[in-house]
């Protein structure tokens, strides 16, 4: 009876223990899980202020692009990746350049976002915060806007040597030709963007047409502030009777000039068939017999 009591002891205790390993693991596993999700965080914010910031705002409203709040529940986390990822893929088209991001990055990403919208706010049963007061924009001076506009034209090189903005872009000013048609028209990029977006996204592109174009190539603080200022003034004072990109204009101007001359060249080439050159050289053969 003693040794049956002994070997039964011995089985509960070994029960016990089997039961606390399982729930260690389970805790230990959890810990894991958790300290996972916030290195990705931690690693998603680094992504999102390199990658995303120029654009995208987390709760502070549009910038060049919308703001990310919510992304996951808009899209759905499999959705939010995708955007990241292959925004093509997911509808985005033009407006949301590839970045090549991977998708570890893209859900470092999304967790950094989730992770940032539940904080406070609502969702912690808090008032939200009053949102800050927008800084006084201080508008360009006269010499400032005349600089912008002559970088944004090319007839003033950057001193770096990076194109000129009308190469790919267009803005509908007084006074400045028509622009490319490669790129976003900026005619309304300073409301879309703010100063700061723009002052930003010139300083340091998303875009890698623009990270190809300027590579080595930075454009100067003082260029940045002229451009800005420039894009300010051109939305404020545009030119209501430039409608569209006078790229296309133009386009359309050469293909009708060409149109004409080849009526032209058409109708003289018409007459001078009506007679066979043999049947001249005949006539004249004829006269002189």
């Amino acid at each position: 009876m003693r040794i049956r009591r002994q070997v039964a002891m011995r089985g509960g205790v070994a029960r016990l223990w089997s039961g606390k390993s399982l729930i260690g693991a389970l805790l230990a596993a959890a810990w894991c899980a958790v300290g996972a999700n916030l290195a990705a965080a931690a690693d998603g914010g680094a992504l999102f202020d390199a990658k995303c910031s120029v654009c995208h705002s987390i709760g502070g409203g549009p910038k060049a692009g919308p703001d990310l709040k919510g992304l996951s529940a808009r899209r759905g986390k499999d959705g939010a990746i995708l955007a990241m990822v292959d925004p093509a893929k997911a509808g985005l088209g033009p407006s949301m350049p590839n970045l090549g991001l991977s998708r570890p990055e893209a859900e470092a990403i999304s967790a950094f976002l989730d992770a940032k919208g539940t904080e406070g706010g609502a969702a912690a049963g808090k008032e939200p915060a009053a949102p800050a007061a927008k800084e006084a924009v201080v508008e360009a001076t006269p010499e400032e806007v005349r600089l912008g506009q002559s970088l944004f034209e090319g007839s003033v090189r950057l001193v770096n040597g990076g194109p000129a903005c009308n190469a790919c872009h267009h803005v509908n000013y007084h006074g400045v030709g028509g622009g490319g048609i490669l790129a976003a028209d900026l005619t309304q990029s300073f409301s879309r963007m703010g100063k700061q977006g723009l002052e930003a996204m010139l300083a340091d592109a998303p875009f890698p047409v623009m990270q190809f174009a300027y590579a080595g190539k930075a454009i100067k603080p003082e260029e940045i502030r002229a451009l800005a200022g420039f894009l300010q003034r051109a939305e404020k004072e545009g030119d209501p009777q430039q409608t569209g990109h006078s790229g296309w204009s133009l386009f359309f101007g050469g293909a009708g000039g060409v149109a004409v001359l080849a009526g032209f060249f058409a109708l003289i080439g018409g007459r001078r068939m009506k007679r066979s050159v043999n049947q001249d050289i005949y006539d004249r053969q004829i006269k002189s017999e």
